[in-house]
């Protein structure tokens, strides 16, 4: 029988896969196309999944993040994105290897995480306040699934109009 942690990994890499395969054909363009003013790139969106899911998993649940700072400035949350024009981002191999990193070592460290530590309470990044998405670790951990499948959704949407066809 499959233990939470194992589902937990499972929800995590199976949204990952689904992720990839939206990104299979992505090419030049494709990387830095901006469907109107402010809004996520391709190239910003794999960054900023990799910095969330360190953020989630490493840090709010583990205690320790993996990535350096120096990364995870390029693609901070709440902010209008800026173009490929407008900053100049990791090269975009180097963020597909960092995202990689990341989601290995979130599939190692969840899988081995004490299922106790999953029924502590998790709290907003000020470290006090309670989360507007989660309760305990364990909903860091799913949450952190779902942001994934939410940008994986964004990426669907910038592919389509980019003129590629519709995946399943």
């Amino acid at each position: 029988m499959a233990t939470i942690r194992d589902v937990l990994a499972q929800n995590l890499d199976d949204t990952r896969q689904w992720l990839l395969m939206l990104l299979a054909d992505f090419s030049g363009e494709d990387w830095s196309f901006v469907p109107g003013p402010g809004l996520a790139h391709a190239t910003w969106l794999c960054g900023h999944l990799a910095a969330s899911q360190d953020t989630l998993v490493h840090v709010r649940v583990l205690g320790k993040g993996v990535l350096g700072a120096d990364f995870k400035a390029h693609f901070p949350i709440g902010v209008e994105v800026p173009s490929m024009t407008e900053h100049r981002y990791p090269p975009v191999a180097e963020i597909r290897a960092v995202m990689d990193d990341v989601h290995r070592q979130t599939l190692a460290a969840v899988r081995g995480i004490d299922e106790a530590l999953l029924a502590q309470p998790a709290f907003a990044a000020d470290g006090k306040s309670p989360h507007p998405h989660y309760r305990d670790k364990l909903g860091v951990i799913q949450h952190a699934a779902r942001h994934e499948a939410f940008h994986a959704g964004q990426l669907a949407l910038l592919r389509r109009l980019r003129g590629k066809k519709f995946l399943r």
